[in-house]
């Protein structure tokens, strides 16, 4: 892809993201056994990136107003008789209250509250109960979301009120939900499995389906081995088969995975702008911060980063231990440190300003969480389908950083 990704950057500049469309397919078809793939598009909510899902049959989640105009924007539809979109949050700010009552946009409600507000303006709508199991997993402390230590989803000993205020508003209760952490282990995700088992036998009202959640890992290192989605199905098809048996009818199973489909498919690239040496460390500067890829600051999230146009031989000698950092006036504003926020090193090959340099699996939370830190633009992004590319969001200019503050 070195081809490809030095003209891109010659066209568009750096920093720049790029998403491999193939890649994006391969990791959809890998999901077909599931009844419903419903993608967390906090992940990446770019509106081609969507309209794209969408073509491929794949339904979203929204967590925010924003989210759900992106995704009417790239032609999913928002009604009363459509599971196209579904919100999911902890909370119903007045806004997005109103928005979802006047729409009948299926609410995933995370907190109790939750019910009582939106049962008292739209009586019959359509909700799901996302349920803290207990326990939780994740890469990071950060990407936990289960546990007594979680803000999301309703304590599961604290459901039965839950139950009582669907009655009383008659809300349409369609499933549930359980959803530990992102890059959660495969002996977490399949404690999920038991609890919802356990959970649906507990409820005492009638359900549609069940939801897998997401936190499916992805690799970031060449000795990573992929996860197994194989046999991740065949649990949740043992657990779907006693949860029918013991309702008495069929129920649809879904999967929300975001980093899952857009992990491995994205790059951001960014050139080479300079280079010292501090003592006995050697440090590579570019022109990406975190203000564009803020995971290993927040994280300490990893990212191998290439050389483009330098792949060194096995051999050690051809490395040399470097701390790669960007341009913000920020000491934190390294790429290569840890999850306790002590500085790292990746071995790279002989480095000169000007090369280009890529960090690997930047698909999820990596442009979706960028900011305007230092005033600095964001980045432009870029459809990579086989030999072709387009660009699907350009650069942010200065203009448009100082268009809100314009009156």
């Amino acid at each position: 892809m070195d081809d490809a990704f030095q003209e891109i950057a010659a066209l568009y500049g750096t920093p720049c993201w790029v998403y491999d469309v193939n890649e994006i397919k391969r990791r959809i078809a890998s999901l077909r056994p599931f009844d419903v793939i419903r993608y967390a598009q906090k992940a990446n909510s770019n509106t081609h990136l969507l309209a794209l899902l969408r073509s491929h049959g794949i339904v979203v989640d929204a967590v925010s107003m924003g989210e759900i105009s992106r995704a009417i924007a790239a032609g999913y539809q928002a009604s009363w008789t459509s599971s196209e979109i579904v919100y999911a949050s902890d909370i119903l700010d007045r806004p997005t209250l109103k928005y979802v009552a006047e729409c009948g946009i299926p609410v995933n409600v995370g907190s109790p509250q939750m019910l009582t507000q939106l049962g008292s303006v739209s009586r019959g709508h359509r909700v799901w109960l996302r349920i803290n199991p207990g326990f939780g997993s994740g890469f990071s402390r950060k990407t936990n979301t289960g546990g007594e230590f979680s803000k999301h989803g309703i304590w599961h000993e604290n459901l039965e009120e839950c139950y009582r205020q669907i009655g009383v508003h008659e809300l349409n209760l369609v499933g549930l939900h359980m959803h530990i952490g992102s890059g959660a282990s495969f002996d977490h995700l399949k404690r999920v499995c038991d609890a919802m088992v356990e959970a649906v036998r507990r409820c005492p009202l009638d359900i549609q389906a069940i939801s897998a959640g997401g936190g499916l890992p992805i690799t970031h290192k060449d000795t990573d081995n992929e996860f197994d989605v194989v046999t991740y199905h065949q649990l949740w098809s043992e657990a779907k088969a006693e949860i029918e048996k013991h309702l008495g009818h069929p129920v649809t199973l879904e999967i929300e995975p975001g980093r899952y489909i857009v992990g491995n498919a994205g790059y951001l690239l960014s050139e080479v702008r300079a280079m010292k040496e501090v003592g006995p460390n050697r440090f590579i500067l570019l022109d990406a911060g975190f203000n564009d890829l803020v995971r290993p600051a927040m994280y300490g999230g990893y990212h191998q980063i290439d050389i483009v146009g330098k792949r060194p031989s096995s051999t050690e000698e051809t490395f040399t231990p470097s701390i790669v950092a960007g341009p913000l006036c920020e000491a934190g504003d390294v790429f290569t440190q840890g999850a306790d926020g002590m500085v790292g090193y990746q071995q790279l090959p002989q480095t000169e300003v000007g090369d280009l340099a890529v960090f690997r699996d930047s698909g999820a939370y990596c442009s979706s969480m960028s900011s305007n830190y230092n005033s600095r633009p964001l980045a432009p992004e870029v459809f990579l389908d086989g030999k072709d590319f387009r660009l699907i969001r350009r650069r942010q200019n200065f203009a448009d950083l100082l268009q809100l503050e314009q009156f």
